[in-house]
C-alpha cells in the first residue's frame, strides 16, 4: 500500500460496495515545506515535478486518472467521462460509468461527495462559501437526480471556531434563508462571525431532501499534521477528495 493512501480518509457511510471513495491527507508525497508533502495542486507555487510526482503516486492506486478541474468558487457541474483530459473551468463533477474518478481539491473549503443508494452515480463538489451560496451543491444534486436516494459525505473544512467572516458573508446567507442565522456566532470584533460550514451544508442539503450525510467534524485549520489549510498558512498545498464507482 502507498504510505499516501494509508494515510487517507475513508468516508464513514453507508455506501453501496461499487462506490469507491477516499480523501487525501497531506501525508505520503514528495513536495517541501510549505507544500509538504502530498501537494496535489499545480497552482498553489509547489515545483511542477513534485506535483506530478504526487499525482502519479495518487494514480497508482486508483482504476483512472482522477478529472482535475480547474476550480473558480463557482457553481458549474460537469460530467466528468465527457471532459476527461480537458482543462474545464468547474467546481463540481458527476459521473455515471465506473472507473471515471471525481475529483475537488480543497485546503479549507468543504469537499462535499455524492452517492446514489442504488449504486448508479456519484458526484464531488468543491464548496467555499461563495459556491455554497451560490448553490453548488443545490447544482450537482440536480444533475443527480432523486435527492431522497443520494447520500453525502461532508469532508474536512475550516471549522467553525476557526473560520472567521464579515457582515457581508453573514447577511448573504440568511437573505436567502433566515435558518442560515443559526451557523454564524459573533466574533472577536464588531463586525465579525464565527461561520459554520458545515451547518450551512447539511441546511442546504436537508432543504433540498438529502437526510442522509455524514461526515463533518473535522477541522482543516486545527490539524496540523494531516491537513493543509490556506486560511493557517496562506502558502500551502491542496488535497484531494476523490469518488467513482467500480464495475
Amino acid at each position: 500500500m502507498s504510505e499516501w493512501l494509508a494515510h487517507a480518509l475513508t468516508p464513514d457511510w453507508p455506501a453501496p460496495a461499487r462506490v469507491r471513495a477516499l480523501m487525501t491527507t497531506r501525508q505520503g508525497g514528495v513536495s517541501s515545506a510549505p507544500y509538504n508533502s502530498l501537494n496535489l495542486g499545480r497552482h498553489v507555487g509547489d515545483a511542477p515535478a513534485h506535483v506530478a510526482a504526487n499525482r502519479a503516486l495518487l494514480r497508482a492506486e486508483l482504476p483512472a486518472e482522477p478529472v482535475w478541474l480547474e476550480q473558480v468558487h463557482g457553481t458549474a457541474v460537469v460530467n466528468a467521462a465527457e471532459v476527461a483530459g480537458t482543462v474545464c473551468q468547474a467546481d463540481a463533477a458527476v459521473a455515471f460509468q465506473p472507473h471515471t474518478v471525481c475529483a475537488v481539491m480543497t485546503a479549507d473549503c468543504l469537499p462535499v461527495l455524492f452517492a446514489r443508494t442504488d449504486a448508479s452515480a456519484v458526484g464531488a463538489a468543491h464548496a467555499g462559501w461563495r459556491g455554497l451560496h451560490g448553490g453548488v451543491l443545490e447544482a450537482t444534486v440536480s444533475c443527480l437526480g432523486a435527492a431522497d436516494q443520494l447520500i453525502a459525505w461532508l469532508g474536512p473544512a475550516i471549522g467553525p471556531t476557526a473560520f472567521e467572516v464579515g457582515d457581508e458573508v453573514r447577511a448573504a446567507f440568511i437573505t436567502n434563508d433566515k435558518a442560515a442565522a443559526a451557523a454564524f456566532l459573533p466574533g472577536l470584533v464588531e463586525g465579525k462571525w464565527w461561520a459554520d460550514i458545515y451547518l450551512l451544508a447539511r441546511q442546504r442539503l436537508a432543504d433540498i431532501g438529502i437526510t442522509q450525510i455524514y461526515g463533518g467534524d473535522l477541522c482543516t485549520v486545527g490539524d496540523v499534521a494531516r491537513f493543509f489549510s490556506y486560511r493557517r498558512d496562506k502558502a500551502t498545498g491542496r488535497m484531494a477528495a476523490l469518488i467513482w464507482l467500480d464495475a
